[in-house]
């Protein structure tokens, strides 16, 4: 198909998709949106089979849908907070590692994010909490609301500010960014050695939790899986007191609410990995009209930014993004179409380079990883947590069933059989059985960087080509 051709399809698609939002708005009902992020969160919930307890955000599962098979799209915190609000790519929107300090990254020049095009179609626009993505110019928020500062964890403080911004907004509707720092690590437990307002801690017993495949099973591993726990309970708690103030507001029936993490969980082989640790994370999508399901397409936070102007019945960019609606799956329990999932990653801290791409199936992960002759690099946290530091004290220590030198030096290209290897233990890329599925998987990538201008990609010169430019 002609890439005009195709943009027309697209654009009649989206006009077509949007109809449901116009005609709510026609009828006098808000399209309201609350977005909630929480932290260095893996797929660990209630509602995920995970023994920790999050009733509040397990019950929002219960009425909307629970997507089994999401995917961010980069397992970094700034990176993928800018896939979610511009639907593109990291290496499309040109936020290739950390926004803040010296780390440096933002967006390219004339990426428009969720909360410009909100705001030009009418909404109030806030951020509560954490932002980390630049730079400001691109992030037009109304209002900024209990700034982001080192390691803050008041989640009822939150929650009253989201609510006392979405009570104001009167007669327009609001699109509110709330985004938690749990549970990421904090300097002490996850920010659990003081009590909290409104929270009634929960403890687990670390010689009782569930420590997860890609760790090693150590005391002190456990009782880091324990303090990581607790912080995901309050986060719980928080949610619950937001949705309580927004239904004591008589606005939750106007209101999408939609729940994700940024990357996966804060320790080693989940966090800057493109294993599924790093990148399998908890998505749940309430949107008034919508019955609840639990939904397997497998899908990715670049079609987070497409669902919300969906819903919200907004023009998107001008220029093509890299994900499509998930409004007319919500209620549904899948789509074959959605079979694959893509992911790409640069940087995380600064000094942290290591370019890697990859694309999973139901069945397989392919990872290219662009600069293999480098050490496989470790988060400044990570690096930091007890975790790591008893394991790496011991290269015998292996990291759950991948040896550390394993882990620490990869292979050019990386294949994996998911149905028979979950764990993502046996690369089989250079295994003469798996070539065919290997070469499919290697031509489908390349692909995908072709598509969208990856400027890793021998050849490219300027990602932003295939877009129309709007300055």
């Amino acid at each position: 198909m002609h890439r005009r051709t195709l943009l027309k399809a697209m654009a009649g698609a989206a006009a077509a998709a949007a109809a449901p939002a116009r005609a709510a708005q026609a009828a006098g009902r808000q399209r309201n949106i609350l977005l909630l992020i929480s932290d260095d969160q893996g797929l660990d919930l209630g509602c995920y089979g995970t023994p920790v307890r999050t009733p509040r955000i397990d019950g929002l599962a219960r009425q909307g849908t629970r997507f089994t098979h999401g995917f961010a799209a980069v397992s970094s915190c700034s990176p993928s907070r800018a896939v979610i609000h511009t639907g593109l790519y990291g290496h499309q929107n040109g936020m290739y590692g950390l926004q803040h300090d010296v780390h440096h990254q933002s967006l390219l020049d004339g990426i428009e994010t969720l909360p410009s095009l909100l705001r030009g179609a009418g909404y109030a626009t806030a951020l509560v909490g954490k932002k980390h993505i630049g730079p400001d110019r691109a992030f037009p928020f109304e209002a900024e609301l209990v700034p982001e500062r080192s390691g803050i964890r008041d989640v009822r403080e939150l929650a009253a500010a989201a609510a006392s911004f979405t009570r104001s907004t009167n007669d327009r509707p609001f699109f509110v960014t709330v985004a938690y720092s749990d549970p990421h690590r904090a300097a002490t437990d996850y920010g659990n050695d003081r009590r909290w307002p409104g929270v009634e801690p929960v403890r687990y017993d670390p010689a009782r939790v569930e420590v997860p495949i890609h760790l090693p099973d150590l005391p002190v591993v456990r009782r880091d899986v324990a303090q990581y726990y607790e912080s995901l309970s309050r986060l719980d708690s928080g949610v619950g007191m937001l949705l309580d103030l927004l239904g004591e507001s008589g606005r939750a029936d106007d209101t999408m609410v939609v729940f994700l993490s940024d990357n996966g969980r804060p320790f080693p082989g989940a966090k800057t990995n493109l294993y599924g640790p790093g990148l399998h994370l908890p998505l749940i999508i309430r949107a008034p009209g919508h019955a609840a399901a639990a939904n397997d397409a497998m899908v990715s936070w670049v079609d987070i930014a497409p669902t919300i102007l969906n819903w919200a019945g907004a023009a998107p960019p001008a220029y093509p993004l890299s994900g499509t609606s998930l409004l007319p799956i919500l209620g549904k329990t899948g789509d074959p179409a959605r079979d694959a999932v893509f992911a790409s990653h640069e940087f995380h801290e600064i000094n942290q380079y290591y370019p890697m791409r990859s694309v999973r199936t139901r069945d397989h992960n392919y990872i290219l990883n662009l600069a293999h002759p480098l050490d496989y690099p470790i988060a400044g946290d990570v690096a930091g947590s007890p975790s790591w530091i008893a394991i790496s004290a011991d290269p015998t220590i292996p990291l759950g069933k991948r040896s550390q030198q394993a882990y620490l030096k990869r292979s050019a290209e990386e294949l994996y059989d998911l149905k028979r290897d979950s764990g993502e233990l046996v690369n089989l890329a250079a295994d003469p059985t798996h070539a065919a599925v290997r070469d499919t998987l290697r031509a489908r990538l390349h692909a995908i960087r072709k598509a969208t201008r990856d400027p890793w990609l021998a050849g490219q010169t300027d990602p932003y080509s295939h877009m129309e430019r709007t300055k």
